[in-house]
């Protein structure tokens, strides 16, 4: 279904911005550039826990050309995963902004 795919694109690019955040806030810098798989080993680094959230962030960014560009079928499952996927990078962010 179309509206799983959109479902799915919004929390990729909610997984990517918070991992920004995430990174500007602890290494006071942020990834630039087209391959977003660099953002997730920037992420890596930037937290004691990095390698979860850089998995968490691959894991969205494996869903990112079938969401965006239409070249693949989203599920309900897969939509869901991502969503859940993306809470917990954003939900991370919000709290580096609270401590």
């Amino acid at each position: 279904m179309e509206f799983f795919a959109v479902a799915t694109g919004a929390a990729v690019l909610a997984g990517i911005a918070a991992s920004d955040a995430i990174t500007c806030i602890r290494m006071n810098c942020i990834h630039r550039g087209q391959n977003h798989r660099e953002a997730a080993d920037l992420l890596e680094k930037a937290t004691p826990d990095g390698a979860k959230l850089a998995s968490l962030l691959r894991r969205l960014l494996d869903l990112k050309d079938a969401s965006h560009y239409g070249v693949d079928v989203m599920s309900r499952i897969k939509a869901t995963d991502a969503i859940k996927w993306a809470r917990a990078l954003v939900d991370r962010a919000q709290g580096e902004l609270e401590r």
